[in-house]
């Protein structure tokens, strides 16, 4: 068996449900059965974190209702295909489906626009299986802004955000600051008590973008025990000319570098094929420039080039493990603890 198939994988983040949505929508239900459930098998994920992105329409208005109508899809989906996935609320549920061979989902919101500035809606979703949360997407929400308004404000969280913050502490929430602002980011290294995860950014020192971490704070993440999830499938953020998967492991050795081996993990942001099934192409966010570049990890069915290229680059097999899930498993097993709802 190969190593990457021997490993626990896991993948911090996939738009997954937003294309499963799509098809339903059209009398389609069977698109996670032919084509996602295929792909992660093939991509070895053993851990999928899923998070509930809100299309521009629904995150003035609708947020909630948009928020629990994916969060009960996500818990169908799961019932539909009960052989091969699993919802799990905490860090032994994940370790009992890996063991029983299916895949752990973990419900995310990227973005937390259904919360809006009722701090208390951070308890309701915890109690229908939300268990990893980031605060604001591109632009701006009750609780923070996110990183596309790093040049017209302060980006620091709001006093609703700080208590959410704590909130998610109390309940056993990972906190997320992938898309969150520099401010806000300096914040929840100042308040945080818990490990979080950045799921899917990468490094600034090799791509400037204003979605990526620089050294600074990849440090300080990696002094709480966090996670970095290294962006894959998104062009803009390794390199929008030469997106490859050894360029995705030129960000992974410079959080090895910078941090250490035991805060670099797996978060590829799968969304090309969600562009090009709804929108017929990349519909681009604040900025980033255009590209023709195609992501060489496009799809979870291509996560094993990243494996390929840590054991070119001379990565050895404890390493490569840590990378592709056991880093990640460690966050989600501190905070993920009993159900407190």
């Amino acid at each position: 068996m190969s190593l990457h198939q021997d490993a626990v994988v896991v993948d911090c983040h996939n738009d997954l449900i937003l294309l499963v949505d799509h098809f339903d929508q059209r009398n389609q239900p069977g698109h996670f059965k032919d084509f996602w459930l295929p792909e992660l098998r093939t991509g070895g994920v053993d851990v999928q974190i899923l998070p509930i992105c809100l299309e521009p329409a629904f995150q003035s208005e609708g947020g909630l209702r948009r928020t629990l109508l994916l969060v009960e899809r996500i818990h169908r989906l799961a019932a539909e295909h009960s052989d091969d996935v699993a919802v799990c609320v905490t860090g032994a549920e994940i370790d009992a489906a890996v063991a029983a061979g299916k895949i752990a989902l973990v419900i995310a919101l990227e973005g937390a626009h259904g919360i809006g500035q009722d701090v208390a809606l951070v308890r309701t979703l915890h109690r229908v299986g939300v268990r990893v949360v980031s605060m604001a997407h591109f632009g701006r929400t009750f609780l923070a802004d996110g990183s596309g308004l790093d040049t017209t404000s302060r980006s620091r969280l709001t006093p609703e955000g700080i208590e959410a913050l704590r909130e998610m502490e109390e309940l056993g929430i990972v906190f997320d600051i992938s898309h969150l602002g520099l401010g806000g980011v300096d914040d929840v290294l100042e308040l945080a008590t818990r490990p979080f995860l950045a799921t899917h950014s990468a490094c600034l020192g090799i791509t400037d973008s204003h979605r990526n971490l620089h050294d600074d704070h990849i440090r300080r993440i990696a002094q709480l025990g966090g996670v970095i999830g290294v962006a894959a499938a998104i062009p803009f953020f390794i390199d929008a000319q030469h997106p490859t998967a050894d360029r995705v492991v030129d960000h992974i050795e410079r959080i090895v570098e910078v941090a250490g081996i035991d805060h670099v993990g797996l978060g590829p942001d799968f969304i090309d094929d969600y562009y090009q099934q709804v929108y017929g192409g990349w519909i681009l966010p604040p900025g980033f420039e255009a590209t023709t570049a195609h992501a060489e990890i496009a799809r979870p069915s291509d996560l094993p080039k990243i494996t390929e290229a840590l054991v070119r680059r001379g990565f050895g097999e404890p390493d490569i493990r840590k990378i592709l899930g056991e880093n990640v498993l460690r966050v989600l097993r501190d905070v993920m603890v009993a159900d407190h709802a």
